[in-house]
């Protein structure tokens, strides 16, 4: 075999591909990363896929997982976090990453891998050459960046062909620090505090299912970002008054406004995976809190992570794009001719022609909104379910709306897509004229809604439901 050779840093673009597990991501991993932005161009950070090795008392689930990396990562400069491959439940192997990120950015493709993965086992050959995806390729004309405990060599016999080295500190795994929170061990040393709060305020790897409903207090003083409507004098007014809390490491996202400030706010920030208050100027403000209240971060509050919906739409020229929807996902006749529907759940024909005007998926919590007014019943707006419900559906005769599972997937696709094409919209957002959408709960986008204990949604929903005379 050749012996390996230097890197020269050339005028191309060097990009880092660190793949890991981060279950959950240590201190250690946001150095890797650190110094990693020190040698290349851009840093991308790309979480395993799904592993069959890991208990369900240890594991935190895949939406957790997403939001601690990109707690981790997502501020960094210079830094991508993709989390494609848990969304989709799929692990792109290396090859696959450097062929789609090489056609992509023409750039030099760099695999940070550790030093156990170029030992030589007992057949002579790396783990990378045995167990990676035309791995004797890749060891012969890859780029990799090995990571190597301080004061470790790697033998030049050992590396592949195009190497470098980073000498890191000694760290402690990610099982390890999973035990010591089970057993309720101190980790501070091992985890940002972003981090340790979320899984305190989550109660992850206690060996007991997630919390739904948590108690949250905000810091004294408080750090606040803030997202108001710019049209609504009120909410100017309020943001004025609690300006001075406006801080540029905040620990809370205000909202002022109304629902639709709310869906507005949640579709541009809930990737920051910060807790989101709302205080409402606007009308029923389903999804705020009373605007009067402004002293509001003194008391506990009651948190709320409430999933979104992942919706892939299939234009008429077969054009695929995806979205992400916090209320409802809806798709409707696009000329005079009625809709003709296919309902489709979890792969199983349910519905084989839908005649009406359309058909809506929303979540619990958009269920008092345009699911109320087409005829579903409201929910409180943390309960684990998928409603579904027609528009104007003139057959099946009496067909009444559908309450599903909240882990089911959906397609709608029209029966006829030249003459009775379909219009989609996603939280309102129109994408198109489409021949099938698929909507199912993601996997990694959730948002956590914040809560004084005088304002929970189910007051209001027990207000609609129970209307004085």
């Amino acid at each position: 075999m050749a012996k390996p050779q230097k890197i020269r840093r050339e005028s191309m673009k060097r990009i880092a591909i660190y793949s890991e597990y981060f279950d959950p991501p240590t201190l250690h991993n946001q150095v890797v990363v650190q110094e990693l932005q020190k040698r290349f161009d851009l840093v991308i950070v790309i979480p395993h896929g799904r592993r069959q090795d890991f208990s369900t008392m240890t594991d935190s689930g895949i939406l957790h997982r997403a939001a601690m990396i990109d707690l981790a990562f997502s501020r960094m400069e210079r830094v991508a976090v993709e989390l494609g491959n848990l969304e989709q439940q799929e692990y792109a192997t290396a090859y696959d990453q450097e062929m789609q990120f090489e056609s992509e950015s023409q750039a030099q493709i760099f695999h940070v891998v550790d030093a156990r993965d170029i030992l030589r086992q007992p057949n002579g050959r790396s783990k990378i050459q045995n167990d990676w995806l035309r791995g004797d390729e890749l060891w012969e004309r890859s780029h990799f960046l090995i990571m190597c405990d301080q004061g470790q060599k790697c033998e030049e016999s050992c590396l592949p062909r195009y190497a470098e080295q980073l000498h890191l500190p000694h760290h402690l795994d990610s099982e390890s620090i999973r035990s010591f929170i089970y057993h309720n061990d101190n980790v501070s040393s091992y985890l940002h505090p972003a981090i340790e709060q979320y899984i305190r305020r989550h109660g992850l790897y206690r060996g007991t299912p997630a919390l739904r409903e948590m108690q949250f207090k905000i810091d004294n003083p408080p750090r606040f970002q803030f997202y108001a409507d710019e049209k609504n004098q009120e909410s100017q007014r309020i943001r004025a008054l609690l300006r001075k809390y406006e801080s540029p490491n905040p620990e809370v996202i205000i909202t002022i406004g109304g629902d639709g400030t709310m869906l507005r706010a949640i579709r541009e920030h809930w990737r920051k995976r910060l807790p989101i208050f709302g205080l409402n100027t606007g009308h029923l403000g389903f999804l705020l809190n009373d605007k009067n209240n402004l002293d509001f971060w003194q008391e506990k509050l009651l948190l709320y992570q409430l999933p979104l919906l992942w919706v892939e739409t299939i234009g008429l020229g077969g054009r695929r794009r995806e979205g992400l929807a916090f209320n409802d996902t809806w798709v409707e006749r696009a000329t005079g001719q009625t809709a003709w529907v296919e309902v489709r759940v979890d792969g199983q024909v349910r519905l084989p022609k839908v005649v009406g005007d359309g058909m809506l998926i929303s979540t619990a919590a958009g269920s008092t909104s345009y699911a109320r007014a087409m005829g579903a019943f409201p929910m409180p707006f943390n309960t684990p379910v998928l409603i579904m419900v027609g528009s104007n559906v003139l057959n099946p005769p009496f067909w009444r709306p559908a309450i599903l599972p909240l882990e089911s997937e959906v397609e709608l696709t029209t029966l006829d897509p030249e003459k009775r094409p379909l219009q989609c919209y996603i939280d309102g957002d129109s994408q198109g004229l489409v021949r099938s959408v698929k909507i199912r709960m993601s996997r990694i986008a959730s948002v956590e809604l914040a809560f004084t204990h005088s304002h929970h949604p189910a007051h209001k929903l027990a207000m609609q439901q129970f209307p004085a005379s």
